[in-house]
């Protein structure tokens, strides 16, 4: 492991441009856990219900109506998206690429990069927002910020927020299973029902804001295709290989100066034509950024 992260050190070093890959095992890292502990601190009344064992469960689940729809909904929204993830691993990140010329991929809908401070100019998310709504048809391709609408869907289910943003339910209270009919998102052109900016199917919005990033991705890949590049590919796992994995790969294949990082809880398989371009890492990814950073790491 020693010798693998002097190597990563140096190929950060020596490198002309850093491309990062992110998937959900980045956000897993930072605390992020979408079962356990942090879902039933949330959705207990919901796994009681339901039998919901986590939170992607939930999020499949066919309510009978939208004002319990929404109630699930807007508190999923709220801790993933409008709460800070409790590990500064994202912070650490930056860090480590602050002054490199980078760009980020990535599957993850948690905002979680801007939070951090990475610039939205160097960033593309590929599968939508967890803070953007659109029409559900879609009438229209746009998409609308959600922070003010779940916010108030959280607390007319008897939510307070606290000053550092986290969700408070009153002492010897439960919170509501439902919102009040008007709090209801609906599209403002064509009245049907809002639905969350996330890829599932062909309805999937891709907004002007969706275009800019893709366009911004593509010109940085020409821009190095040729120099000195780090694929460096974090906590990506493989239900969407075709987004991030194979495309690093085969952008290290046709350019004989790039090297291919992959870093994950488990051993990544490395293809034998860049094996010798190539570096995997098994281990917690902050646990990595930390060593890298010549910190020890605290996951509390």
């Amino acid at each position: 492991m020693n010798e693998k992260l002097e190597c990563l050190k140096k190929l950060l070093s020596d490198a002309e441009a850093v491309v990062i890959g992110a998937g959900a095992g980045l956000s897993a890292s930072a605390g992020f856990d979408y079962s356990a502990e942090r879902f039933l601190k949330y959705f207990s009344d919901f796994a009681k219900k339901y039998k919901f064992e986590d939170m992607y469960t939930g999020g499949f689940y066919p309510f009978e109506d939208y004002e319990e729809f929404w109630a699930y909904w807007s508190r999923y929204i709220y801790i993933n998206r409008y709460v800070d993830p409790p590990k500064p691993v994202y912070n650490q990140l930056l860090e480590l690429v602050s002054g490199k010329n980078h760009f980020v991929i990535t599957t993850n809908v948690d905002h979680c990069f801007q939070k951090a401070g990475f610039d939205k100019r160097r960033l593309f998310y590929t599968q939508g927002d967890y803070g953007l709504w659109q029409c559900s048809e879609p009438c229209h391709q746009s998409t609308y910020d959600n922070s003010a609408a779940v916010r108030d869907m959280v607390e007319a289910q008897g939510y307070k927020i606290s000053e550092n943003g986290s969700l408070e339910c009153p002492e010897n209270t439960l919170p509501l299973m439902r919102i009040p009919a008007e709090l209801i998102p609906r599209c403002p052109r064509c009245g049907r029902p809002m639905t969350m900016n996330l890829r599932s199917d062909d309805t999937f919005v891709e907004d002007d804001g969706w275009h800019r990033a893709s366009e911004a991705y593509v010109d940085f890949i020409n821009d190095c295709s040729s120099c000195r590049t780090l694929f460096l590919e974090l906590g990506v796992g493989s239900n969407t290989p075709g987004i991030i994995k194979y495309p690093f790969r085969r952008m290290t294949v046709e350019n004989i100066h790039a090297v291919y990082v992959s870093i994950n809880k488990d051993e990544v398989f490395i293809p034998q034509g860049i094996a010798e371009r190539s570096l995997s890492i098994a281990g917690d990814i902050g646990d990595v950024l930390c060593c890298l950073l010549g910190r020890k790491y605290h996951k509390n």
